[in-house]
């Protein structure tokens, strides 16, 4: 398939994709994929055995402070400054405590995708047209938290 070029529903790819098990926002956003006609095998993000090496494949592309979850209690409460830590050092926290990562994370055979930006996800892989151009109020980040309310880290 050509980057951008929207698949067939023939062709839809599979999706590997990671996620907090219990997350309404990732919830959200499985049911939007399968929706569009993908077909998903979900793995859970926080049990998953994580290296550096296999976490830096989705997330080395990107700034460091846009790998971790906004939504995380560490770093809401400010506990952790993502923009004041440099790429050894977050890894380090990442493996240490998943619930730090951005996600979802997402793989179509050899390409990696951090997070959910729904205008994104269309242009790599297909999504409803029509809802992606449409305003999402959270397509990312836990949904739990819409009032300030702290994700919790055992679900």
């Amino acid at each position: 398939m050509v980057r951008g070029a929207h698949p067939t529903e023939a062709t839809m790819p599979h999706i590997l994709f990671w996620e907090k098990p219990g997350c309404g926002g990732n919830a959200k956003q499985k049911a939007w994929l399968q929706a569009a006609g993908h077909t998903l095998e979900v793995r859970d993000l926080l049990s998953w055995p994580w290296t550096a090496f296999t976490l830096l494949e989705f997330l080395g592309p990107l700034p460091v402070a846009d790998w971790f979850n906004r939504a995380a209690p560490r770093v809401k409460s400010g506990e952790i400054v993502p923009e004041a830590l440099k790429a050894d050092k977050a890894i380090e926290l990442l493996l240490a405590e998943p619930l730090l990562i951005r996600r979802p994370l997402m793989q179509v055979r050899d390409e990696r995708r951090v997070g959910f930006d729904p205008a994104a996800v269309d242009a790599w892989i297909g999504l409803n047209a029509q809802d992606a151009a449409r305003p999402v109020a959270r397509a990312e980040g836990c949904a739990a938290n819409i009032n300030s309310a702290p994700c919790t880290p055992a679900t």
